[in-house]
């Protein structure tokens, strides 16, 4: 923690570990216990939760909401219009888009479309989720997967485009046909509308 401006006297921040290098704009909320490291750029209007992890090199905002316990890892953007929840890992470069079909020589800021990752998701390095998408809780895209359309909760989702080749459990444990976490032994059920739940 050497390599970090103390933030206990800076009362919006309070509890907040924040490199000297990286940019805090204001108005902004970041809870207690979230560390930004290097080079990292906070927009104005956004709202980061507690024990929150920026790496080197990350943006945030406008206007973005991050939940508790999230981690974004070197080099991602977080557009406004993108919202993280609880729990969610955002491996290293990974890309959100925020148009569908941007030109350098249009101006689209009125066209920005939502992207909603739920509690527990977690995105490998270098995949691109497309905007418009919804992630379900808990799962998982595969480091280079290009993300098209919504994913089901618990899915382990691979390929360009993505595909689901899989299930895995809230512990990230890939799920054989039995349906039980090797991890923690959780059993889950296949529902007959194709989504997968924990058993009771």
């Amino acid at each position: 923690m050497a390599d970090f401006m103390s933030q206990q006297s800076w009362a919006p921040f309070a509890g907040v570990a924040i490199h000297e290098s990286s940019y805090i704009d204001e108005p902004c909320k970041i809870g207690k216990g979230t560390k930004i490291w290097h080079f990292t750029h906070v927009l104005v209007n956004t709202e980061i939760g507690e024990n929150c992890v920026l790496g080197q090199n990350v943006v945030v905002g406008p206007d973005v909401c991050i939940g508790n316990r999230v981690k974004i890892q070197n080099n991602v953007s977080v557009y406004k219009g993108v919202t993280l929840e609880d729990g969610v890992f955002c491996g290293p470069s990974c890309v959100f888009t925020n148009v569908n079909n941007p030109r350098a020589e249009i101006e689209r800021k009125e066209e920005f479309r939502k992207t909603l990752v739920k509690r527990g998701a977690t995105i490998g390095a270098n995949a691109t989720i497309v905007c418009g998408c919804t992630l379900g809780e808990y799962c998982f895209i595969a480091a280079g997967a290009v993300v098209t359309g919504d994913v089901p909760d618990y899915a382990l989702m691979a390929g360009v485009p993505a595909k689901r080749i899989g299930w895995v459990s809230r512990k990230g444990g890939h799920l054989s046909e039995d349906l039980v976490c090797p991890e923690d032994g959780t059993h889950y059920l296949l529902c007959s509308d194709g989504t997968l739940r924990p058993a009771e």
